[in-house]
């Protein structure tokens, strides 16, 4: 080897290897966060489609008082969704109550009601 060749000495490439592992110790945390935030939005949403079909399905039904409200495969095929609704976290949905006091929960991120106060 000639004393005047270019490249990377050992010690050179360790200090990059350390600054890139920093890095990413820094930012996975805050990806993961980023992610589960938006999974848990995209399940409200969700939520909030159901909500508005079951209030629709009551409307044109008209359903008062304490009729069950109707499940989410009777919304699916009365035609109220064009393709079910799925929880990004792969949870599954169901609605409880009566059609004037119901709520609609995921088995994975909770109640909406509850979820309100993380977005």
């Amino acid at each position: 080897m000639k004393a005047n060749e270019e490249g990377l000495t050992l010690i050179e490439v360790l200090l990059v290897i350390l600054i890139i592992s920093v890095l990413l110790v820094i930012a996975f945390p805050n990806w993961i966060t980023v992610r589960e935030n938006a999974r848990l939005r995209a399940c409200a949403a969700n939520m909030k489609k159901i909500e508005t079909a079951v209030e629709q399905f009551a409307i044109d039904h008209k359903l008062s008082g304490d009729d069950p409200p109707p499940t989410i495969d009777q919304l699916l095929l009365d035609g109220y969704f064009k393709t079910l609704p799925t929880c990004p976290s792969g949870g599954h949905y169901t609605i409880e109550g009566n059609i004037t006091r119901y709520e609609i929960k995921c088995d994975v991120h909770g109640k909406l009601t509850d979820l309100a106060g993380n977005l």
